[in-house]
């Protein structure tokens, strides 16, 4: 029943994420003024990419807050009433993974950089290896979940469900602000486009992606504690 209930759980989380992706990806991903005005400065506050995007962070932090609080819980009833919680042994791939994912930041924190300064060249260098990093992140917490059934424990127990959910409703979001930054470069292979055109686009993501470390980390710690 806790395996249903689990997984239950991330179905839920993917038809939530998708209609808020689906929601945000339209525009508030983009500029919604003139590349003019954001040089400048506008007058009229932050930009509604920038309301979007933080909106959304916030319902992800309700999202993940109600899934580590169940995670808790169910942990805490099962060993009160001695039951089914059978402590995991935590693939040891999710270490190189987590390096993977504090490159990816970097990297878009470089592609961030070198937009404020126009260096277009930095910018491309810099998303592209934001992106690699991240796919490669993907690509471990695959083989992370091989290790986990390779090693034996039994797929009904509540901890190993809780964790293909934490790890899998994390990787969606991420597979999410990839669907973005592939719009990102795409654009910016479009003939006459000018890197103010995609600063904000790029200021966005990174910070999207520094968020989803962030996640990462709180995640990751949750898993290694108990």
């Amino acid at each position: 029943m806790s395996l249903i209930v689990a997984f239950a759980a991330l179905l839920a989380g993917v038809v939530v994420w998708g209609l808020l992706a689906r929601r945000l990806t339209a525009k508030p991903w983009e500029p919604s003024v003139a590349p003019e005005e954001i040089e400048a400065g506008s007058t009229a506050g932050m930009p509604p990419a920038k309301i979007g995007l933080w909106a959304f962070l916030g319902v992800i932090t309700s999202l993940f807050g109600l899934f580590i609080s169940a995670y808790w819980m169910r942990m805490g009833h099962a060993h009160a009433d001695h039951g089914d919680w059978n402590p995991i042994a935590v693939p040891r791939q999710l270490w190189v993974n987590t390096a993977l994912l504090i490159l990816s930041s970097a990297a878009m924190q470089w592609a961030r950089s070198a937009a404020s300064h126009a260096r277009a060249d930095h910018v491309r260098a810099g998303l592209i290896a934001g992106g690699a990093f991240a796919w490669a992140f993907l690509a471990g917490q695959l083989l992370a979940w091989r290790q986990l059934n390779a090693s034996g424990f039994m797929v009904n127990n509540p901890a190993v469900a809780f964790f293909y959910l934490l790890t899998g409703v994390h990787g969606l979001h991420l597979l999410g602000g990839l669907l973005v930054w592939g719009k990102t470069i795409v654009k910016m292979t479009r003939p006459g486009v000018e890197l103010v055109d995609l600063r904000l686009s790029v200021e966005l993501c990174t910070v999207y992606w520094h968020y989803l470390l962030l996640v990462w980390l709180v995640l990751f710690g949750v898993l290694l504690s108990t």
